[in-house]
């Protein structure tokens, strides 16, 4: 990310938090296609900004989606809602597509709930049910972190091996039992879009492990992890797949479907955030284990010794190699049979 990038964001959070008048959001959410309508839900301390307001801001001309910013109180959380997103797909760049993400995360929000709509690429699934987002696989040909990084904002390469926060899908889960609610689960299979998927590709997705599949969140859910957030993922399954059913998908079903699936949604949502409020902050930035990994793999780089220093070690890391070897020798039995325990 460009300097320009850095001011851009400057300038965007600068003018939020304006309008925020001192309210600091805690957790951000991200609705989907047909899914908006959780934001009227938010009326304490309620202030809505609207996109095309704020700088820098895209708008998108998605059917479903709005296009401002909504904050205040939910349940007693303050929350700071998009309410609708951009799309790769749009022609919008991948980074302008997360630079809200990006915003919130800056005025305070420290965990992220991200909702989409998707299509059923597991035969087990029916539309209308919600899908908690265990992992994903990045198809979109593009990643929101390709090009200069800004160190205060997270690290050049980002770690994704925990993506999708245990202790949120725990919560998540017993909200759906308390609330008698039946959650599927599954890995979200991510594609460029617009065009649907040939029955074909769902195979091939299918194979490849997806249980369900769209065209966005997996941009975010980077960014949100190459920042420290923590995070949810919950898919709305609007319709089968291509190939699965023998009819044609088309967008107005995917409304229709978020539409009829809104009350369990918005009563999951709703539930979930004072499990999230309750949850210790997350670790800070300069204490991630991405970080630290980075530090570690810094102080051992041999490659980076100069030549003359590595001359006059020689002899020095002949021995402590010979030494190492020696003891490697009298590890192996208790290796073998550690290895044999696990």
């Amino acid at each position: 990310m460009s300097s320009t990038q850095q001011q851009q964001l400057d300038e965007a959070v600068a003018f939020v938090k304006q309008r925020l008048n001192g309210f600091v959001p805690a957790v951000a959410l991200i609705l989907g296609s047909g899914l908006g309508d959780l934001a009227d839900k938010v009326v304490e301390e309620r202030c809505v900004i609207a996109y095309g307001d704020i700088p820098h801001f895209r708008q998108s001309k998605v059917a479903g989606h709005h296009n401002c910013l909504v904050a205040g109180k939910l349940n007693g959380t303050n929350v700071i809602v998009q309410q609708g997103r951009f799309h790769f797909y749009e022609g919008i760049p991948m980074r302008e597509c997360v630079f809200p993400l990006r915003v919130l995360k800056l005025l305070g929000a420290h965990t992220l709930i991200v909702t989409n709509a998707a299509g059923g690429v597991n035969t087990d699934f029916k539309p209308g049910q919600l899908m908690l987002i265990t992992d994903h696989v990045n198809f979109m040909g593009e990643n929101p972190l390709t090009g200069d990084n800004i160190d205060a904002l997270g690290p050049r390469f980002c770690d994704m091996s925990f993506a999708y926060t245990k202790q949120l899908l725990d919560a998540a889960r017993k909200t759906a039992d308390q609330l008698n609610m039946r959650l599927r689960e599954g890995v979200y299979f991510a594609m460029k879009g617009p065009s649907y998927e040939t029955p074909a590709e769902i195979r091939m997705i299918r194979t490849l492990g997806g249980d369900a599949v769209g065209m966005s969140t997996v941009p975010e859910v980077i960014v949100a992890s190459h920042m420290g957030m923590r995070v949810l993922g919950i898919s709305c399954i609007t319709n089968m797949a291509a190939g699965i059913l023998n009819q044609a998908l088309d967008h107005k079903e995917v409304i229709e479907t978020s539409n009829a699936a809104k009350t369990n949604f918005q009563s999951l949502i709703t539930h979930v955030l004072p499990h999230v409020k309750d949850l210790p902050k997350p670790v800070g930035d300069s204490d991630t284990p991405t970080k630290k990994k980075k530090k570690k793999s810094a102080e051992a780089a041999p490659e980076e010794a100069a030549p003359a220093a590595a001359a006059t070690t020689t002899t020095t890391a002949t021995t402590a190699a010979a030494a190492a070897a020696a003891d490697e020798e009298k590890e192996k039995p208790k290796k073998k049979k550690s290895s044999k325990k696990e």
